[in-house]
């Protein structure tokens, strides 16, 4: 049986329909993703879950005694508060039977015995029974374990955290719970990647059953059992996580598309039946006439897949060929080294995706190579004739009073891109904006529709150089895919900080990463790559520190035989043939690897052979395991050689 079910469900807001007969159960252990469009009511319907609201219509029937709790995407805390009573107050109605428990225990010790000692003691017999069944005797360990496991301090004040750690007590306070049911609304908001990861592997290991929304990809292929998506008032389930869901998904609207075109072929021919002659109208029948009013109604209660986010970014001039080079580049902050003696050569046409944990110095990293930050020692030389267009991840730059067609196109109704000017209402059409809203003040937005909106504004300036800071908050996941592809298309430079492991994978060439202690690396790929080689380049210095040890315990008993030693290494014939094969080597996998990512990128050889396909997308990564060997031992040999 389903812990929930909503059977016909309805839900409008003004003239739009959010739930539309829409049908939706969660059994026990499920994981479902929840996906839709920004504004296609999937907040609705986790407060409808949660029993915050309800539906205008349909049926909501709920297991006895299910528990249920709701984590908003901002949670609402006392600042003063410390984290040990913030996580306690989940336990609110618990804590309320122990008082009540107590108050009727006193009230039974002062009471003669009697009807009103009786109507006592069966009041603390159930309220015993109550607390026996949610455990409630040992609320103190339940939160100082929740505390333990979510690696919380009891003894902080909520307000002196971070975004990602109060994200934290807002899930603790939750898991204190244990419910049976837990909803949470965009759980990633705030959370860096090894915050993430740590969610991942938590919700994965909870015996809850779990309805989130998310648009991060990678979140939903790891944490989902089955996604649901909200579409045009219609929820429809995919077994599986994301990929799976993606394959059944075009399926799906192939198939409607077919559907349709049937369909409006047939009125057609209805239509022109309807309007033949005398001699045609002797013989209507009045079923057919009463099919096609019926057939009209239909078509025009049909909700068409809304249409996608037409992005284009009017390109700026040519900026020089190289856009920053630093070197040897430190930033302190409070005697904090944030970067540290960091190089890099940023070159026009880059697309640079910048990890590390939240407060590691990306933003101050990213100002550092536009030149609007000086460094404390090291170089920065900017290059000539950038453009840079700047996306802000706290939305300063929106006024929210002012209107959307303003902050588009302030004192002007036209907008020019790429040499062509466009209406500002067509502009904002876009963008998924009606005209009707183009007056409205930004403030009447939604956080997604917002960041649309600083999309909207950023492309709509010439520019050679984009700075992206977070702009995959809040999008949903069509606007998303269609991003990645103008970025990708993009001739300029990239400069993208993201949370988005799936935005980074697809968009970006390279990764600089935070290594800790404002160390900085740079790694060639996206985010799995950098993985990837992070993870090689760990295993090889653990390797070799025993073999480094050794040399320097000897080295006291006579470091200057040591030096001179160390002076005087040759390779040996057969490592001198090894360096001079490897650049060859290296040569043969780069084309292999190029040759390959053709073909995949291509992609007929799926249609044609599945089986290749899969093998040569193998063979692709292993290419990458191969080439990072091979430029080791190369780097290896030389510094030998030298």
């Amino acid at each position: 049986m389903s812990l929930y079910t909503i059977t016909g469900a309805q839900l409008a807001f003004g003239h739009v329909a959010l739930l539309d007969h829409a049908d939706f159960s969660l059994e026990a252990g499920e994981r479902v993703g929840l996906i839709g469009r920004n504004g296609a009511g999937k907040s609705s319907l986790l407060t409808i879950v949660a029993d915050l609201a309800k539906p205008d219509d349909g049926l909501v029937t709920r297991q006895q005694n299910l528990s249920t709790v709701y984590v908003p995407q901002e949670p609402d805390f006392d600042a003063d508060a410390t984290v040990f009573d913030t996580v306690a107050s989940g336990l609110a109605e618990v804590r309320a039977l122990l008082d009540e428990y107590d108050a009727v225990a006193h009230q039974l010790a002062d009471t003669p015995e009697g009807a009103e000692h009786d109507a006592l003691l069966a009041r603390m017999n159930t309220l015993q029974s109550s607390l026996d069944t949610a455990d409630a005797w040992n609320w103190r360990t339940r939160v100082a374990t929740t505390l333990a496991q979510i690696g919380l301090e009891g003894d902080a004040r909520v307000g002196s955290l971070s975004g990602g750690m109060q994200k934290r007590v807002a899930l603790a306070r939750a898991l204190v719970v244990q419910p049976d049911v837990l909803l949470l609304d965009e759980p990633t908001n705030h959370l860096d990647f090894d915050g993430i990861r740590w969610l991942e592997e938590l919700l994965v290991a909870q015996r809850s059953s779990l309805l989130f929304i998310t648009h991060d990809r990678a979140f939903l292929d790891r944490v989902a059992t089955r996604i649901v998506e909200l579409d045009r008032g219609k929820l429809l389930s995919y077994p599986g996580n994301f990929s799976q869901y993606q394959e059944r998904k075009a399926q799906q609207l192939e198939v409607e598309r077919v559907e349709n075109e049937k369909f409006d072929k047939l009125l057609a021919q209805e239509e022109v039946w309807i309007r033949k002659g005398v001699e045609a109208r002797r013989t209507r029948s009045v079923g057919r006439i009463a099919r096609l009013v019926q057939m009209r109604r239909e078509r025009e209660e049909r909700r068409n897949v809304q249409g996608n986010v037409r992005l284009d970014v009017a390109q700026g001039e040519k900026s020089g060929k190289i856009v920053a080079e630093l070197t040897d580049v430190t930033k302190r902050y409070g005697g904090r080294a944030i970067v540290d003696h960091f190089s890099a050569t940023v070159m026009r046409g880059d697309k640079i995706g910048f990890v590390g944990p939240n407060g590691a110095g990306k933003t101050t990293l990213l100002k550092l190579i536009l030149g609007e930050l000086k460094p404390d020692e090291g170089t920065v030389r900017v290059g000539t004739n950038l453009q840079v267009a700047y996306f802000d991840q706290m939305r300063a730059q929106l006024d929210l009073e002012k209107s959307l067609a303003d902050t588009i196109s302030p004192g002007s109704d036209w907008v020019e891109i790429n040499g062509a000017r466009k209406h500002v209402m067509s502009y904002l059409g876009d963008f998924l904006f009606a005209p009707e809203r183009a007056r409205s003040p930004v403030k009447s937005l939604s956080g997604g529709e917002r960041n649309r909106l600083l999309l909207a504004r950023l492309f709509a300036r010439p520019a050679n150089v984009l700075v992206l800071d977070e702009p995959t908050n809040d999008l949903d996941i069509p606007t998303l895919e269609l991003l990645e592809e103008l970025l990708t298309d993009y001739d300029g430079t990239v400069l993208l900080v993201s949370h988005d492991r799936a935005f980074l994978d697809n968009v970006v060439t390279s990764v600089i990463a935070s290594e800790g202690e404002g160390r900085w690396r740079e790694y060639v790929g996206g985010f799995t790559d950098w993985q990837t080689q992070s993870a090689r380049a760990q295993e090889i210095a653990e390797a070799r520190a025993p073999k480094d040890a050794a040399p320097a315990s000897a080295a006291p008993r006579d470091s200057a035989a040591g030096r001179n030693a160390q002076r005087t290494v040759k390779l040996s014939f057969k490592e001198q043939r090894e360096l001079e094969a490897l650049p060859k080597r290296i040569e043969a996998l780069e084309t292999e690897q190029k040759d390959i990512g053709a073909k995949i990128e291509d992609g007929s050889i799926f249609a044609k052979d599945a089986q290749e396909g899969a093998r040569l997308t193998e063979r692709y990564a292993q290419i990458d395991e191969e080439l990072l060997v091979a430029l080791e031992r190369w780097e290896e040999l030389e510094s030998k050689r030298k």
